[in-house]
């Protein structure tokens, strides 16, 4: 049994250590690596289920009040405190959004900027030198499997590299696998689940390096890891075995 709790502990460390476990590792030491970023973070297009935040601005503070959603006050502990909040545009399933004055927008499959030429235009029939400013409430992405920190993360900036994410989430234990992550996307009704090795510098020229918003990060565990549960499970149910065995024979002497 000793033996068996000996391998449990040596081998995981012998798989760990022979792994390769450095970002970019095909980066070498001492050089001076440079070259024209390819990869620039993708507009992300707006979908069901999207919390959007809309302001209106011109030069006539009170016309705009009719274009602007009421802003919710939350206080801390006393009035004092009090943080306003502006109320968000939720994207219904048919990827309309209810604007005052406006009513029902269509904004499905369109990216922001496209979203604030559009309502910059139908607002000049109303007001003068109309400003649209555009920013999601809900801009999240998901970290899970063999890291220090698995959780669901929001995104104030609205862009995110795979390598923020996972300082996000603590970084990868020793045993994540650095050269086949997992990102999962879904995008217009479309999932995608795109494999990343960051072993390799080049997946900092993947359309897949920055995130989109909701996308999940799955971080598989090395089979040493998962050999090791197997064995873990094996043991506890031999133990049990002979508990219940030497019980049996302990009855049956008295």
């Amino acid at each position: 049994m000793k033996h068996k709790i000996f391998l449990l502990v040596i081998l995981p460390l012998f798989f760990s250590c022979s792994r390769n476990l450095v970002y970019f590792s095909d980066y070498a030491e001492g050089d001076i690596y440079t070259e024209k970023i390819s990869s620039e973070a993708k507009e992300v297009i707006i979908q069901p289920g999207d919390l959007l935040s809309i302001s209106v601005t011109s030069l006539n503070p009170e016309a705009d009040l009719p274009f602007n959603r009421s802003t919710v006050m939350n206080t801390l502990g006393n009035s004092n405190n009090a943080v306003g909040t502006a109320e968000g545009y939720l994207v219904n399933s048919d990827g309309t959004i209810d604007f005052p004055q406006l009513g029902s927008i269509d904004v499905k499959g369109l990216t922001k900027p496209e979203l604030k030429s559009k309502l910059t235009d139908t607002l000049k029939k109303y007001l003068s030198n109309a400003i649209v400013n555009i920013r999601y409430l809900n801009y999240r992405i998901t970290v899970i499997g063999e890291v220090n920190n698995p959780s669901t993360f929001s995104v104030p900036a609205e862009k995110i590299s795979i390598i923020e994410a996972l300082g996000m989430a603590g970084d990868m234990t020793v045993y994540g696998k650095r050269d086949n992550v997992l990102v999962i996307n879904e995008t217009e009704g479309v999932r995608r689940i795109v494999r990343l090795n960051l072993n390799n510098k080049e997946v900092l020229n993947s359309p897949h390096y920055y995130l989109q918003p909701n996308d999940v990060v799955y971080v598989e565990p090395v089979n040493s890891k998962k050999e090791q549960a197997s064995m873990t499970r094996n043991n506890i149910a031999l133990v049990l075995s002979v508990i219940s065995t030497a019980s049996l024979i302990l009855l049956n002497l008295n």
